[in-house]
């Protein structure tokens, strides 16, 4: 008999406002993988920072292996645990999810017309830069490779990093959509699918209480 114990549940290290964090949820939820919810804001600074020097999240921890980064993270699933891939078949359409990889994260301290202003522009225009990275014209790119969903009639990569992308958007920055036909297209697409409800910042264990007057 092997003398191995019962394996571990994954854990992920995660904030309930990290759009970062609500990715991996997205991929985890969709690969059917359980795993145990680690609130950063419940845990010893100290006991994190070993994990991740760079002390952000998400984080996550596979039996002896620690993976941070949410693109690092989506990938080493992808590797490992083969159910319900994330990447379609299609070379093309593969390439375009490459490209998905959009960090909508703004500073806390920025003005919302900046905010919205340099969204929008990213829709339209390739190479606008936003916390350092290169938002992809996202309008014009996917729609000849669109379906239901970003590129195709399954849930892949790139959907995984536009969903969050669109929300904040929307219901943060506050952005008009009138322009992007595709895009407010695909937002309600995903705004009805359990794996996208379940994993919304408001339903994590660390989101504060909703209260109604």
């Amino acid at each position: 008999a092997s003398s191995e114990g019962p394996k571990k549940l994954l854990q992920l290290y995660s904030h309930w406002m990290s759009s970062c964090s609500w990715r991996v949820r997205i991929a985890l939820s969709l690969k059917g993988l359980e795993y145990e919810y680690k609130a950063v804001d419940s845990i010893d600074p100290s006991e994190f920072l070993k994990l991740n020097p760079m002390g952000y999240v998400p984080v996550l921890v596979d039996d002896n292996i620690v993976v941070s980064d949410s693109l690092a993270i989506i990938l080493y699933l992808e590797e490992k645990y083969r159910q319900r891939p994330l990447l379609p078949l299609d070379l093309h359409k593969r390439a375009i999810n490459y490209q998905k990889y959009i960090e909508e994260n703004v500073s806390p301290g920025a003005k919302l017309p900046w905010a919205q202003y340099h969204i929008r522009k990213g829709f339209v225009v390739m190479g606008s830069p936003v916390s350092g990275y290169v938002i992809a014209a996202l309008e014009k790119l996917l729609s000849e490779f669109s379906g239901k969903y970003a590129t195709g009639d399954e849930i892949f990569l790139a959907d995984i990093y536009l969903a969050p992308q669109l929300r904040n958007a929307i219901t943060r920055f506050s952005l008009d959509m009138s322009d992007f036909p595709l895009l407010s297209r695909l937002h309600q697409a995903y705004s009805h699918l359990p794996v996208f409800q379940e994993t919304m910042p408001e339903n994590q264990p660390d989101a504060p209480v909703q209260t109604t007057s």
